[in-house]
């Protein structure tokens, strides 16, 4: 891959092909963003595959970041792919075994148990049907809650969810062609901003799903957040946005 010193560290995706039980093939698309300071910040790691699950890719993902923590301040990537490739069926077979247990616990776990909240704005959706439906997709895959709102020209995303899982939306959102260009070419997202990244406090209220809303005015817009308990995250980052 090419090096290009930045701010940002590096990204760059491999795909390869692992053989699974039963002598299946399974193709493994995985993302890995290498920090400035890395190796000694483990990278950022996407995993997605149509053969498997979105749990059993979060699986994967979690398997190999416990994997780069014994690799600091050494170069991983390459071990990693080696790791993957030998211990892919031994993760997919726990994956199996865990799902119901981590499920009940969950369910189990308060307030404090890292759900975060994410606020986007985008500038615009030339190919709104299918953008939408991949946001939704997202949500969905990566347990999201929340809404995509339009209201005029203003389109927000609020997303909750696991501090994680947050992340590997924003990863997905930035390197994922989910519009077109005027030309009617499939591209990625570049007129992104992240409005605001925080952790759910007591005072606000979690969404139960994701839904995809319009409002036909501002004070409809701002009701929304103000049932969520988000009043002070509206009137900071929303009015500045009409200007």
């Amino acid at each position: 891959f090419l090096y290009f010193p930045e701010t940002h560290g590096i990204t760059f995706r491999i795909q390869i092909s692992v053989k699974e039980l039963l002598d299946t093939d399974i193709l493994l698309k995985l993302l890995f963003h290498l920090p400035v300071n890395y190796p000694s910040t483990p990278p950022d790691i996407s995993v997605n595959s149509d053969q498997l699950t979105r749990a059993q890719c979060m699986d994967v993902k979690d398997k190999l970041l416990e994997q780069a923590k014994k690799h600091l301040s050494e170069p991983m990537v390459h071990d990693l792919i080696l790791w993957i490739q030998q211990n892919l069926k031994y993760v997919i077979k726990q994956s199996a075994t865990v799902c119901n247990e981590r499920t009940t616990l969950s369910k189990g776990t308060s307030a404090e148990d890292g759900i975060w909240m994410l606020l986007l704005h985008l500038d615009h959706m030339r190919a709104k049907a299918k953008y939408v439906k991949i946001v939704e997709k997202w949500a969905s895959d990566l347990r999201l809650t929340g809404r995509l709102m339009f209201m005029g020209k203003i389109i927000l995303i609020l997303l909750q969810g696991d501090r994680s899982n947050i992340k590997e939306y924003l990863i997905l959102q930035k390197t994922s062609k989910v519009d077109v260009d005027s030309s009617g070419k499939k591209c990625k997202e570049k007129m992104i901003s992240v409005l605001c990244e925080t952790k759910v406090q007591s005072q606000h209220k979690r969404f139960q799903t994701f839904e995809v809303k319009e409002y036909s005015t501002l004070d409809e817009l701002q009701k929304e957040f103000e049932t969520a308990g988000l009043t002070t995250l509206f009137s900071e980052f929303v009015p500045p946005l009409l200007k």
